[in-house]
């Protein structure tokens, strides 16, 4: 309990105030700080990631999306939602770090700070400067049937451009793993990245406007963020 005690005082988040957000209309979009954690069933010292991952799922400021590498698989249990997309991703955050390794759990907050193993206090402090942070760039989205209007626009006018991404995701699954690492663990994963899409660049000037089909029901959220990877200027979700 001292993980959950320990992040939410320092998120300042109050439980009625995660539910009157979690009541809004699917059709409305909330902007937030992008946690990714790349994470694995078969990796033993995932678990406490996942159930942050968790945590923060409920905090209408903060978009956590877990991405399932697939490089633990060869230990004795297939991840189901691993994908080799995002060990791809994963790597490419090294690399622009200037590292040759890349690790399980890892948290990266904004698309520039890296968290390393489970750090729950590091990682609150992390979205915190990032919530502080003066916004330049403002982010809609608005679902219309099987339709994504994304609209946005910077002020002042953006220096590069950005990559325009839009991420699909379930909001949860209990996986009973029976083998590997985690043997006998039932865990229940929450916001599981499915896709993730680049739908062009954005060069910051003129407002943005593009509209994508987005088929079935699941959440999703666009993330505008430098190549590289590198900084998020802007996210936002639909529940």
């Amino acid at each position: 309990m001292q993980m959950r005690w320990t992040l939410g005082a320092a998120l300042a988040l109050s439980v009625g105030f995660a539910a009157g957000a979690s009541a809004q209309s699917q059709s409305q979009s909330h902007a937030g700080v992008v946690v990714e954690l790349y994470t694995s069933q078969g990796c033993s010292s995932c678990p406490p990631a996942d159930e942050l991952l968790a945590l923060l799922a409920d905090d209408p400021r903060v978009i956590p999306l877990a991405l399932h590498v697939d490089y633990w698989d060869y230990i004795g249990w297939t991840d189901r939602f691993a994908d080799a997309r995002f060990t791809q991703r994963q790597k490419a955050y090294a690399r622009a770090a200037g590292s040759r390794t890349i690790y399980t759990p890892q948290m990266i907050v904004g698309g520039i700070d890296r968290v390393e193993g489970n750090n729950p206090e590091a990682v609150a402090a992390l979205i915190l400067r990032h919530l502080d942070a003066p916004a330049r760039v403002r982010l809609h989205l608005q679902r219309e049937g099987e339709l994504l209007r994304i609209r946005a626009e910077a002020d002042p006018p953006l220096d590069g451009s950005v990559r325009v991404q839009l991420v699909r995701y379930l909001p949860a699954q209990t996986v009973e793993i029976e083998t590997g690492e985690n043997a006998g663990r039932t865990v229940t994963y929450r916001n599981i990245v499915t896709s993730w899409e680049v739908l062009g660049d954005w060069g910051g000037q003129a407002p943005l406007a593009i509209d994508a089909p987005t088929p079935g029901p699941e959440p999703l959220a666009v993330v505008l963020q430098h190549e590289g990877p590198g900084a998020i200027l802007a996210a936002a979700a639909l529940r």
